[in-house]
């Protein structure tokens, strides 16, 4: 039986699959005596859902005490009696209601006009340029959470520092840094009946048997201890704690596989989960609707989250990104179509929550990008920047943010200092 490195290697970081067979391949495994350190019980973590597809940030968060919002959306705006009020202006989509509890303990803070300098509308260009962190740039390699595990002179030696939840490597976390893509931790390693388990132990070991230095024997090792600390964690006994209730779909099971990952003590420092499904060109929907159903998801799911953790919250930070926003006014078709400027949630323990942040640009006409669409007042790389900043404590942004210069004074003042 032949295995290729394909397995292992993708876009420059760890990818490992599930092959349907049994851990337990690893007693036999060249690398399964590794002894592995133990890692601080405290340690910054940040956890980045993206929101593919341009999430309405006019809608997620309602800037309810402005009228123009109501004049431009005469069908689709949410009713203002269904705003949940935060600040007298800005108030949370009726579906995201879950959230105020943690807006009112100063846990959630929200950034309004918030995006890429860069003004393309097409999908694939603008997620590649926030995930790359050079908008404008198209020939990027990398991605800015992968060169922050690069440069992070705290970085913990661990297959699990930097994991994204889905069946590929993200572009975000591409780069030369390990990183692994998982799809289903509890789907995770090899399982199988005996005769099945021992040829794929064989061919493991003759693939590996005798590798040098190098990229290979860094992934072989990653691939062996990541599969060895997982059988420690075992993931299919895991229940949340204090009543914690995840929804179900993929957001759900990722975010119930990070809290795992964080409350296993196994060294994670970066996770990362897709979150699809905001491409609302037809009926969008407004208190209901298909915006709505994604916005309940995310709300049980980041409620969930920080419910399961607990106190363990101190260390975590969760941000929503979306590639860019939707136009202020509806189309025919019942729905927005691609904007500018959206909005993002910080949440966690070190942010400065119950609060709006950034430079609020308006709705009416003359203030608008290209005049239709929200402007945006926050670069995107000076939020990522003030997370890494001052939560993850990164020394220096220019090996991050290549051509960009920081500035705290740009910060929108997401986490407390």
């Amino acid at each position: 039986m032949t295995i290729s490195r394909r397995v292992f290697v993708k876009s420059g970081g760890l990818a490992l699959v599930s092959f349907g067979l049994d851990p337990l391949f690893l007693a036999r495994a060249a690398f399964a005596s590794t002894r592995l350190p133990a890692y601080p019980p405290t340690r910054p973590v940040l956890v980045c859902l993206f929101q593919r597809g341009a999430v309405d940030g006019l809608s997620m968060i309602v800037p309810h005490g402005d009228r123009v919002y109501y004049e431009e959306r005469p069908r689709i705006a949410i009713a203002e009696r269904d705003v949940v009020d935060l600040d007298g202006y800005f108030g949370l989509h009726p579906r995201l209601a879950t959230l105020k509890t943690l807006w009112d303990n100063k846990s959630l803070a929200v950034i309004h006009a918030v995006g890429s300098p860069d003004a393309t509308r097409s999908h694939f260009d603008a997620q590649d340029y926030m995930e790359s962190g050079t908008p404008g740039r198209k020939a990027t390699a990398d991605g800015w959470l992968n060169r922050y595990c690069e440069h992070d002179r705290e970085h913990l030696r661990t297959p699990f520092r930097a994991v994204a939840f889905g069946p590929r490597l993200p572009r975000i976390l591409a780069g030369s840094a390990p990183s692994l893509a998982i799809e289903d931790l509890q789907a995770f390693g090899v399982r199988g009946p005996g005769p099945a388990r021992d040829r794929l132990t064989a061919a493991f070991e003759e693939l590996y048997a005798g590798a040098a230095t190098g990229l290979l024997a860094t992934s072989s090792q990653e691939a062996f201890d990541a599969v060895q600390l997982l059988k420690r964690v075992n993931p299919g006994r895991y229940q949340p704690a204090s009543g914690a209730a995840y929804p179900r779909g993929r957001l759900g099971a990722a975010m119930r596989q990070i809290a795992q990952l964080i409350k296993a003590n196994v060294g994670l420092q970066v996770a990362f989960a897709d979150v699809s499904g905001w491409d609302t060109h037809v009926n969008q929907g407004a208190s209901d609707g298909q915006l709505a159903a994604r916005l309940t998801d995310l709300g049980l799911a980041l409620v969930a989250f920080a419910t399961d953790l607990g106190e363990g919250m101190r260390d975590v930070v969760v941000l929503t990104l979306s590639e860019f926003g939707r136009t202020i006014r509806e189309n025919g078709s019942l729905g927005t179509d691609h904007g500018h400027a959206t909005a993002m949630l910080v949440l966690g323990g070190p942010v400065n929550g119950g609060t709006v942040l950034g430079r609020w640009p308006g709705l009416d006409p003359a203030d608008r990008f290209e005049g239709r669409d929200v402007a945006v007042t926050t670069d995107f790389r000076d939020l990522f920047g003030e997370i890494l900043t001052r939560h993850m404590r990164a020394t220096d942004l220019s090996a991050i943010f290549p051509g960009f210069t920081r500035d705290p004074a740009r910060f929108p003042g997401a986490i407390r200092v």
